[in-house]
């Protein structure tokens, strides 16, 4: 397994945990904004989405389901991904960090397109709903839903930004690594006459040929 000094965007694995720079990361930063918005769209929609127990978003329960699913989703993975983080740079194989870049990168991008589904999902329920004058329940709540949906696709889709970013950092380091060569190294080919003065037309061995005087006819 191989072991690495700092690789994904990293320091050097072993390292003393920071709090100050670990909150400092800008990946820190976004998935703390989505834990606070993803916390008000399934609060918001489990608090007065729901009237006489019916959606009150055009009597879709499948509308106020799916904005409590992806929200209460969206908390756990920001909670679990922050936790990865902390201990990110405790990983000291390649592959252990090459994994955890790749599925923060996999998950990101794919609630990056549920909260846009959701987001176009619950306006459209909420534009159908009848929004007369007895119809005032959750209706301040199913607003902060929706807004908050739209806000949460930026968040998730800067940290996708970051996490390619970060992959794409591994690789190349993984790539200069894999090709860094010794100049100092001998050549195989150093033993043979002529590699070390490089002469290009110096003659390979076994390539002379002896010469043999030219041949004159006797005369009588």
């Amino acid at each position: 397994m191989a072991t690495i000094g700092g690789a994904f965007g990293a320091g050097k694995a072993g390292g003393a945990f920071d709090p100050i720079e670990f909150i400092k990361r800008p990946q820190v930063i976004l998935r703390c904004v989505s834990v606070i918005f993803a916390i008000v769209v399934f609060g918001c929609i489990s608090s007065g989405g729901w009237y006489a127990k019916k959606c009150i978003m055009n009597d879709d329960d499948n509308a106020c389901g799916y904005g409590t699913g992806i929200g209460v989703l969206a908390f756990l993975i920001c909670l679990g991904f922050l936790v990865v983080d902390a201990f990110f740079e405790n990983l000291s194989s390649v592959q252990h960090r090459k994994y955890a870049v790749l599925a923060d990168l996999g998950i990101s991008g794919l609630w990056t397109f549920l909260w846009f589904v959701g987001f176009c999902y619950l306006t459209d329920a909420w534009r159908r709903t009848d929004k007369g004058p007895d119809q005032e329940h959750g209706r301040n709540n199913v607003q902060a839903a929706i807004a908050f949906s739209f806000f949460s696709i930026f968040t998730w889709a800067g940290l996708t930004f970051l996490a390619v970013r970060r992959y794409r950092m591994g690789a190349q380091e993984a790539f200069a690594s894999g090709y860094d060569q010794d100049p100092n190294a001998s050549s195989p080919y150093s033993s043979f006459p002529g590699s070390e003065t490089g002469d290009p037309y110096q003659q390979p061995p076994f390539s002379q040929q002896k010469e043999t005087p030219d041949y004159q006819q006797p005369t009588y």
